[in-house]
């Protein structure tokens, strides 16, 4: 890697990027106009460099940033699939950008019409009856969901005080579960990685609301019981929420409606054509069956004749859970994609990305241990037992991974696996990208039976190399300080 020099180290005295007209203002002092204490004494005013060269540092900066433009990224439970450009165009177009939330309705029909037309579209993908659009991230869908739960049983003078989250769950959900007053029971998975309908049985009674699950789960298998498990809920009065993170496994193929859930957030970020890495931005609808829609945030919009409205009128619902009706472009990118993908290819879309999960699983087994062998569904799980024997961790082979080009795929997670490699794939990534995934993989295996100190010391090619993760986090250094005060 070739070494990159600071801004600071490129300064020559006298080189200006812009020439700025003289103007006849006084000249005031930084000082006068900056407080104090925002002052820094160790840098001796700021770097001075020609318009080329600030163009080709910060060009070069960026290069430096990974992404799913730039390579293989296989984050498990992330789904960081590559988003078409056209969906961005659409999301650029004046018409949208333009909108402001507090034009009245009869200006903004159209996006109106988008939002119900979408909510229709995710009903129907979910075998839900009714939508909010208004969360802006999945976790944020999670608890308006658990809300919804809260004000339900209120509503019936009842107040439920548990859900029944699997260990297999999204490390959310009991956070948000929390959030809404609940108390969480753990329960745990069978040694094939899926919930017992019997265990289910022994922990649901009258004081819980419901139970709180992923399918796919977090170990990317299939729950195959969650019908029964359903029906178990529903007879004690509960409800079923399914966490729908893992939805690039079943669009096009199964309603989670059909299987017994009750409520579910569509995350338009993982599944349907936004980019989402760093953090933002999101969409996180919840979607919900007939008996729980009056409790839904408002305002939501419905169809009046050929005319669209914003309903605020709703006496048992929930109230607002963000400010205006949600991050509008997100919807407008996954309504693109969807209109674009239909039905038909929407199903293509989940049946490759299990075929791609599929395919990792059978060609690394031999490779790497794989704590549940059944069919996956859109991500496969491996541990590093086998590498273990040898002083190697899963840490040191995702740092070895940076070195051959790819981005590392989640570790540790989910936490039943000890030592866990979580890989997904997507179904946008093409045989050649996936064999060269492979093909690291295993030359990495091989590393650790040969040379296992290659390993500990990576990454070696990165422009970072190897950090101290826990003090990275606690004490993250965000500024540039001289060298002499970095000891």
């Amino acid at each position: 890697m070739k070494e990159r020099r600071l801004v600071f180290e490129k300064s020559r005295k006298g080189r200006v990027a812009v020439a700025p007209p003289v103007v006849d203002v006084p000249h005031v002092e930084p000082r006068e106009l900056i407080p104090e204490e925002l002052i820094r004494e160790d840098i001796e005013g700021f770097p001075e460099l020609s318009e080329l060269d600030v163009i080709r540092h910060y060009t070069g900066l960026a290069t430096l940033n990974f992404g799913v433009d730039t390579g293989f990224y296989p984050l498990g439970s992330c789904t960081m699939k590559y988003n078409p450009r056209i969906d961005e165009d659409v999301a650029a177009l004046e018409g949208f950008t333009m909108l402001h939330p507090y034009q009245p309705e009869e200006c903004c029909q159209g996006a109106l019409r988008l939002m119900h037309e979408l909510s229709t579209y995710l009903c129907e993908i979910g075998g839900m009856d009714a939508l909010t659009l208004q969360p802006s991230a999945g976790a944020q869908g999670e608890l308006c969901g658990l809300l919804v739960l809260v004000a339900y049983f209120r509503d019936r003078g009842s107040k439920r005080k548990k859900i029944i989250i699997p260990d297999t769950a999204h490390g959310t959900n009991p956070a948000s579960s929390a959030l809404a007053g609940f108390s969480v029971v753990e329960i745990g998975s069978s040694k094939n990685g899926i919930i017992e309908p019997a265990d289910v049985e022994r922990l649901m009674d009258e004081d819980t609301a419901g139970i709180m699950l992923t399918n796919p789960n977090t170990l990317g298998l299939f729950e195959e019981n969650i019908k029964e498990i359903a029906s178990i809920v529903h007879s004690k009065g509960g409800f079923v929420y399914c966490d729908g993170a893992n939805l690039n496994a079943l669009m096009g193929i199964a309603r989670l409606g059909e299987m017994g859930v009750d409520l579910v957030q569509f995350n338009l970020h993982k599944t349907f054509a936004t980019p989402h890495g760093g953090g933002g931005p999101g969409s996180g609808p919840l979607g919900v069956k007939r008996e729980l829609a009056p409790y839904l945030p408002v305002p939501w919009v419905e169809k009046e004749g050929s005319r669209y409205r914003l309903v605020t009128d709703a006496p048992k619902s929930i109230g607002r859970c963000r400010a205006f009706y949600g991050n509008f472009l997100v919807m407008v990118k996954a309504y693109a994609y969807i209109r674009r993908m239909g039905r038909e290819g929407l199903k293509e879309a989940s049946k490759m990305a299990i075929l791609n999960a599929n395919y990792i699983k059978e060609r690394l087994k031999e490779d790497f241990h794989l704590p549940y062998p059944q069919t996956c569904m859109h991500e496969c799980v491996f541990s590093d037992r086998y590498q273990q024997a040898h002083g190697v961790t899963t840490m040191d082979m995702a740092k070895r991974l940076m070195d051959y080009g790819f981005h590392p795929p989640t570790v540790y997670f989910p936490l039943v696996v000890r030592g866990a490699i979580m890989v997904e794939p997507t179904e946008t990534e093409s045989p050649e990208t996936i064999d060269s995934f492979i093909e690291a993989m295993k030359s990495i295996a091989r590393e650790v039976r040969e040379s296992p100190d290659v390993l500990k010391g990576a990454p070696h090619n990165a422009p970072v190399k190897r950090v101290d993760e826990v003090m990275a986090s606690r004490r993250p250094r965000v500024r540039w300080q001289p060298f002499s005060d970095n000891g």
